[in-house]
């Protein structure tokens, strides 16, 4: 059985503060990198760390559900720090938090610590940020690109990809937060939560000049193709991420910075999932036409 969202009527609910809570814990990990791991730049460090990279990332690759959010939680909150939460539309809000539990509750990873989690920036740039853990930052500008509930499920099955996919974990193993680790002569995994945030305070703010500066080619691409998967099991219309694609083609060129900088070019987005689109075909029943009203109603 398909879990779909049906709306009589969205309560006009603020679910930004439940969203902010966790991540302003946080910001403390939003302080300026100092110069704590220069000594690893000369020989012997290096050296050190060049032995040790491989069993680091094999524990990276284990890392636990907890530090995953954890370690999302820290980004999320240094994110906020160049960011406002926009919280003029709480129905807006309550509505893209539905459709991304429609997303996930029918993909392989339903359930992760401490679930998933939308939130709105205030900024008129396009651009979107998925951090491990569940936390999924939509700016206004992107969204104004949706032209239809398919759309936004659209942005948000990319965005839920990259969860799945971990890439923002990959993110942070070519970060030197591996170094860090390897100076603690422990695998990630046998880090209280309490160690790993202090490692964070180091390195949060340059995992989210990693994200700003975007995920790699590859991993855009292998997330517009899960997202495929994704909208298909949520019985949204797949060809929705194509029709997305050609909206920012229209809209990127008129705003700078956001996914000029951080997304490959949309008509190579465009050319990578065009052949995966066709074995979606007929697989969903396209009932667009009945998400309108609700679209219409909270846009």
């Amino acid at each position: 059985m398909k879990f779909t969202i049906k709306i009589k009527r969205i309560i006009p609910v603020c679910i930004a503060a439940g969203f902010l809570a966790p991540l302003l814990s946080c910001l403390g990990m939003a302080q300026t990198i100092g110069d704590s791991f220069d000594d690893v730049e000369d020989s012997k460090g290096a050296a050190a760390v060049s032995q040790s990279s491989h069993s680091i990332e094999r524990a990276l690759e284990d890392i636990t559900p907890e530090q995953e959010y954890f370690i999302g939680r820290a980004v999320g909150a240094n994110l906020l720090t160049n960011y406002r939460i926009y919280d003029g539309n709480p129905n807006l809000t309550l509505y893209l938090n539905q459709i991304t539990t429609a997303i996930v509750i029918n993909s392989s990873k339903p359930e992760i610590y401490n679930g998933y989690h939308t939130a709105i920036l205030d900024s008129d740039e396009i651009n979107a940020f998925a951090t491990s853990g569940g936390h999924i930052f939509i700016t206004r500008g992107l969204l104004d690109c949706a032209k239809s509930e398919d759309a936004l499920a659209a942005i948000l099955a990319h965005e839920i990809a990259h969860i799945q996919l971990h890439h923002s974990i990959e993110a942070i193993k070519s970060n030197r937060v591996i170094s860090a680790i390897a100076e603690t002569s422990s695998s990630v995994t046998g880090l209280a939560l309490s160690d790993l945030a202090e490692i964070l305070d180091e390195a949060a703010e340059e995992i989210v000049t990693a994200l700003q500066d975007g995920y790699s080619q590859k991993q855009e691409f292998a997330a517009d193709i899960r997202a495929l998967e994704l909208l298909v099991g949520a019985e949204y219309e797949p060809s929705s991420l194509l029709t997305m694609l050609l909206a920012l083609e229209q809209n990127q060129p008129r705003h700078p910075g956001g996914f000029n900088q951080t997304h490959p070019m949309p008509e190579d987005r465009i050319a990578n999932v065009q052949r995966p689109l066709r074995q979606y075909r007929d697989k969903v029943q396209d009932t667009r036409s009945y998400r309108e009203n609700r679209f219409t109603t909270v846009k």
